[in-house]
């Protein structure tokens, strides 16, 4: 069944927000996810757009999680913009 729902599924990376700082940030990525698998979650890249707009969307344990703003805002974004210069913020979707 799942293979069948994987063949629809949109993909989430969004081709046209593969900005300059794309690889960058996904090779960041890597070591901000630690965080959320220790915590029984995942952080998936959807995308960066040019100005340094990073885009991501949270699942498992971390979706609906009360303290994932917090998370967000005062954990991912900061260790982000340390790792990559140019990073402007991070948007949930």
């Amino acid at each position: 069944m799942s293979i069948i729902r994987n063949l629809f599924r949109k993909p989430d990376l969004d081709p046209s927000e593969m900005g300059p700082l794309f690889e960058q940030v996904k090779a960041a990525m890597e070591n901000v996810q630690a965080y959320a698998r220790s915590h029984g979650g995942e952080i998936r890249l959807l995308g960066v757009s040019d100005e340094g707009d990073v885009k991501i969307k949270l699942h498992g344990a971390c979706q609906g999680c009360p303290m994932s703003a917090l998370t967000l805002k005062h954990g991912i974004e900061l260790h982000l913009k340390e790792l990559v210069p140019g990073v402007r913020k991070i948007v949930q979707m």
